[in-house]
């Protein structure tokens, strides 16, 4: 079931006090080099860092009460850990985080510092559920999940809904693929304010589940995850799969090689901090330049929390 217009707008309010409406950037060595027109929405201006602060607040805000009292979990060792974190703490809502033992202490210390509750679990991803259970079991506690759930793609979706009421002509709108959250939600803004406007996703070749998914027509998997875009290590899901499979016209893969050069062109061209996972989009446009001259393009720059002592370049 395809979330309607109606949704999308009403996320859009109910979200607007909470978050930053992150501004939209461009760059006029970037079009000369891609042929095209780029509006860049910079979601590493939002707060905590990224998107997912749109999604983990629009979730939280329509909880009950009674479910606000006991509180929130989820399991994430990134973005989302940190995005629940802060979200709760704004609206006073308890946040117990799952993260796998083999997180950066930069991110726990991250989470800690925005009032989330953490527990360590093994780094599998069955051993991160179960532990997330138990803390549902015991303290009464929602799960969340990062991107497999409606209204986290409905608060994502408002990235690209602003972007598209400033920039209402555009002809794509790219962005990366991880879990499916994003791009979902990116769907969707486009699909009810775009005007003939597409939804590209970025993937990189390293994780490229999503893009054989589409292929298939049904959820596929990684053997192995050996890709510098660790937000986009996680797998689609069977919420944001059937708008991805019906919304998203194709996804581009990309070479690490692209990722890491992209993410350079960011960081000197335009002179803000982005993560591997946000440079996969315009990574993703600049491979197939040819086919986009001259178009009008949107890319949703996800995140800027980037390890500082771990730079690719």
């Amino acid at each position: 079931m395809i979330p309607t217009k109606q949704e999308v707008e009403e996320a859009c309010k109910r979200i607007k006090p909470f978050v930053h409406n992150t501004p939209v950037l461009k760059s006029t060595y970037l079009n000369e080099l891609s042929g095209a027109e780029i509006f860049f929405k910079c979601e590493n201006f939002q707060k905590m860092g990224a998107f997912k602060m749109r999604g983990a607040t629009n979730s939280i805000l329509q909880l009950s009460e009674e479910q606000k009292k006991a509180g929130v979990v989820t399991h994430s060792s990134g973005n989302f850990a940190q995005a629940l974190s802060l979200a709760a703490k704004n609206l006073d809502v308890k946040a117990y985080i799952v993260m796998p033992e083999n997180a950066p202490q930069v991110k726990k210390e991250a989470v800690k510092g925005y009032g989330g509750i953490i527990t360590e679990s093994e780094s599998t991803p069955i051993a991160r559920e179960n532990e997330a259970e138990r803390i549902q079991k015991e303290t009464g506690a929602t799960f969340i999940h990062p991107s497999n759930e409606k209204n986290v793609i409905l608060g994502n979706a408002t990235a690209a809904a602003e972007l598209l009421q400033s920039h209402p002509d555009l002809d794509y709108v790219f962005a990366p693929v991880g879990g499916g959250g994003l791009i979902a939600g990116t769907s969707l803004s486009v699909k009810y304010f775009g005007t003939d406007c597409k939804t590209i996703g970025g993937e990189p070749f390293e994780v490229d589940d999503a893009f054989r998914s589409l292929k298939s027509g049904k959820i596929e998997f990684n053997e192995t995850t050996n890709t510098i875009a660790d937000g986009l290590k996680t797998f689609l899901g069977d919420v944001n799969f059937p708008i991805i499979k019906e919304l998203v016209s194709e996804i581009i893969r990309v070479e690490e090689t692209e990722i890491i050069s992209a993410m350079k062109l960011i960081w000197e061209r335009m002179k803000i901090i982005v993560e591997p996972s946000s440079a996969v989009a315009l990574a993703a446009l600049l491979r197939e330049k040819e086919r986009f001259k001259n178009k009008k393009i949107g890319i949703i720059i996800s995140g800027g929390n980037v390890d500082l002592r771990n730079l690719p370049f």
